[in-house]
């Protein structure tokens, strides 16, 4: 199954291209911007349009773009926060094997994954293997291409200065046969010494058109109705605020969104006793994080709410989403003191029921 198409960024991947048509492109590229918003997919087409031979390039034709899309071409090399491996002194092999098995496992989902866990890195042995790859000759194109995501998560020196100094090596002077294309969503948090190798590129948020086609693809739009995550292709534009990837992955995000559309269906029921039972539902204290997760839902929501009503020209229903939001937002600041959720939850309520009735 190959990589879900990239949606957006239609300027910037003009204006690499004509780099790369003109011979311009540096040999080591750091696109930086928000998470999510599709610096890997980014990086991976961009290695396509570097070993594609067709005309147009990446012309989607060639066997090159057909082994690029799928993850199978011998010369795109993509490399990511991964869980350390047993052996403590893993060979090139070894670390090779574990990221065919990776890249396998993201592609099984079109590329679509959550956000690598703090526990997970770029290891010292993923950088000795890359660099040894990168010293090799291409297999089958006229270059190498190296992407490395999430860059910010690297730790070459951790005790070896030898493969420190070999990657910093090969970031300053890459062969005319290698490219690498590093990520990061952090790049204040990358080594001054890597940063300063690069040439840095910023990767802007989607406009709300390209969020939409990229929703609307069959595979993102599965993917994010197994998460749980709200149908409403309006709701989850919002969701993602130019950052679609942050959707994957993030249970929690889909959770949120079930709880605060239950607390909404409490507020405009008849029954008291629905307002009651959603009131007791809502953890204590000790809840306190998922709480202030439900009411940022809710914002979501009845913001969802007041765009609905503008574009039908509702005045009235438009004012009774806003006061709503207005109450929604004294909860949350409510939330960040020492006050019991469920307190603030029969509040909001009543508060909502008023508005929103």
């Amino acid at each position: 199954m190959p990589l879900v198409d990239l949606y957006g960024h239609e300027e910037l991947r003009a204006l690499l291209a004509r780099s790369v048509m003109a011979g311009r492109l540096p040999g080591s590229i750091l696109l930086h911007g928000p998470r999510g918003v599709g610096k890997q997919r980014l990086a991976l087409w961009l290695g396509q349009l570097l070993l594609c031979t067709g005309d147009n390039k990446p012309c989607g034709k060639c066997r090159s773009c057909e082994y690029s899309r799928n993850l199978t071409h011998p010369d795109l090399h993509w490399y990511f926060p991964r869980p350390r491996l047993k052996d403590p002194d893993p060979g090139l092999t070894d670390v090779v094997a574990d990221y065919q098995d990776a890249i396998v496992e993201r592609l099984a989902n079109g590329g679509l994954y959550a956000a690598p866990p703090g526990n997970e890195a770029i290891y010292v042995a993923t950088v000795r293997a890359l660099v040894q790859q990168a010293s090799l000759s291409p297999a089958m194109a006229t270059k190498k291409v190296f992407v490395i995501g999430d860059a910010e998560q690297m730790a070459p020196r951790e005790g070896n200065e030898e493969s420190a100094n070999a990657f910093l090596k090969l970031l300053e002077e890459p062969s005319a046969k290698t490219t690498l294309i590093m990520t990061s969503s952090e790049p204040g948090a990358l080594l001054p010494t890597i940063r300063s190798r690069a040439v840095s590129v910023r990767v802007a948020p989607l406009p709300e058109s390209s969020v939409r086609a990229f929703l609307a693809d069959p595979r993102v739009s599965a993917a994010l109705d197994e998460a749980g995550l709200p149908k409403s292709a309006s709701e989850r534009v919002a969701l993602a605020a130019g950052a679609p990837g942050r959707l994957f992955g993030d249970e929690s995000r889909g959770r949120s969104i079930i709880a605060a559309r239950k607390l909404i269906d409490a507020a405009l029921s008849p029954k008291e006793s629905q307002r009651y039972a959603a009131t007791l539902a809502i953890g204590s204290s000790g809840a306190r994080g998922s709480f202030t997760d439900t009411l940022d839902a809710m914002l979501v929501l009845i913001g969802e709410r007041m765009r609905s009503a503008l574009h039908d020209s509702d005045d009235e229903r438009a004012l009774a989403a806003s006061r709503a939001a207005d109450a929604v937002g004294r909860a949350r600041e409510r939330a960040s003191g020492n006050v019991n959720p469920q307190l603030i939850t029969a509040q909001l309520l009543r508060e909502l029921a008023s508005s929103l009735s």
